[in-house]
């Protein structure tokens, strides 16, 4: 498609990039049918193409934006499912995260708005900080209805959850053992500390020994998809920092997929800096998934429960690695269940399921649905957000949680009301 950018305007790498993918695109619509938001409400503005539109039109005319504009921005999720099935190659997650800081830097949002997304990038990127807001909203729950829409919705969430005070496991390194950098995260953290032991004892088990990247915390990925990249550039920072006094390491590694594909794409955060963008790199070419680093292993003690493996759209569309975990949980022993619409997002999308309750809900009642019609005995995946989100009925666990307890590990608590398990 043409574009109409101003030599000045080119000159913003971010901006040049956008222009790039903007001209790739051809509108061929085939991104439509893998869209979630626009598979619910068949509006063209809630698709792929038609938010490309709006992008361009916002981003040329360097505008405040509409609130209309605003409102179908911020109900995509960023699955990443779009970019999948582009022919074209459009990198849609550079323009809408391009998008994304122009509307946070134009576009005065209502207080109750600014409020929100101001403790969702304060409170859920601390742990002992989200720790003690849920206790707190447990607390308060009974009083939610007194909130607004999505003050409300972000309450009965945090009282819907149980955080975890207890620190993880400490494994003593073998001395031949290779090291792995482990960032420490913060939502994971705070509620299912659990699945970085697993992931340490099934790690120990094929010679690796993790250990902790000091001085970093959150991976910054909830305030970029918020907008807010003076943050997300901060937290960036600090994981590089504590990268660098590591020394050797074979692999940078944090449990939950959505964070592994925001630290892969560091580099572009820092697209146009000379100082950090080389660093960067380096640090990002040290990221790997966790199925990048566990090998397939038989069980000690097969468990042949039936699981529905739910893919978690950062790593089939964000690091665009497919099959793997399955590979791993079927030589475990375990019965993995293809779920209809395996494609398309859960809804949890980060902090989406709090700033896009209507929208989230729905999409995670489709999925349940369709997990229900395989029978399981149990939901695997590889994601906190998806994990939380996707909880409350069939047992649901971390993949890490059934491949350590197949070799020999823990049962998962959230198992033990299964009689056969």
């Amino acid at each position: 498609m043409r574009t109409n950018f101003s030599p000045a305007q080119l000159a913003d790498p971010h901006l040049a990039d956008a222009e790039k993918n903007l001209r790739a695109c051809v509108h061929c619509g085939i991104c439509t049918a893998t869209c979630p938001t626009y598979v619910l409400t068949g509006d063209e503005r809630d698709g792929p193409r038609g938010r490309i539109v709006l992008m361009q039109n916002m981003l040329e005319a360097d505008a405040v934006p509409s609130p209309e504009t605003v409102r179908h921005l911020d109900r995509c999720l960023s699955c990443l499912g779009c970019r999948t099935a582009c022919p074209s190659g459009v990198n849609y997650p550079r323009l809408i995260d391009t998008a994304r800081a122009h509307i946070e830097t134009q576009y005065r949002r209502p207080i109750g708005e600014r409020l929100l997304r101001w403790l969702i990038a304060q409170v859920l990127t601390r742990p002992d900080v989200a720790r003690m807001m849920l206790r707190l909203a447990k607390r308060v729950s009974p009083l939610s209805f007194l909130l607004p829409g999505r003050l409300r919705a972000m309450a009965r969430k945090g009282a819907s959850l149980r955080p975890s005070s207890r620190a993880p496991l400490a494994l003593a390194p073998a001395p031949e053992a290779k090291r792995i950098a482990l960032m420490p995260g913060c939502v994971q953290k705070a509620l299912a500390p659990q699945i970085d032991d697993a992931v340490a004892r099934l790690l120990a088990r094929r010679g690796f020994a993790l250990m902790p990247v000091e001085g970093a915390g959150c991976c910054g990925s909830l305030s970029h998809h918020l907008g807010r990249e003076g943050e997300a550039k901060a937290w960036a920072k600090r994981a590089i920092a504590g990268f660098e006094c590591m020394g050797d390491v074979e692999a940078v590694l944090i449990s939950a997929t959505g964070c592994s594909a925001h630290l892969k794409d560091l580099p572009n955060l820092f697209a146009g800096d000379p100082a950090w963008q080389p660093r960067a790199k380096r640090f990002a070419a040290k990221v790997k998934d966790f199925a990048e680093l566990v090998s397939p292993r038989g069980a000690q003690r097969p468990h042949r429960l039936r699981v529905a493996y739910h893919a978690p759209c950062s790593l089939q569309h964000g690091l665009r690695i497919s099959g793997a975990n399955e590979t791993l949980l079927t030589a475990a022993g375990f019965d993995v269940l293809a779920v209809p619409e395996g494609h398309l997002c859960c809804g949890s999308a980060g902090s989406y399921s709090i700033l896009q309750p209507d929208l989230s809900s729905a999409l995670r009642d489709r999925k349940l649905a369709n997990i229900a019609v395989t029978e399981p005995d149990v939901i695997a995946t590889a994601n906190i957000g998806c994990l939380e989100h996707l909880s409350g009925g069939t047992p649901i666990v971390h993949v890490a949680e059934l491949l350590d307890w197949a070799e020999g590990g823990p049962k998962p608590a959230t198992l033990h009301q299964i009689a056969r398990a």
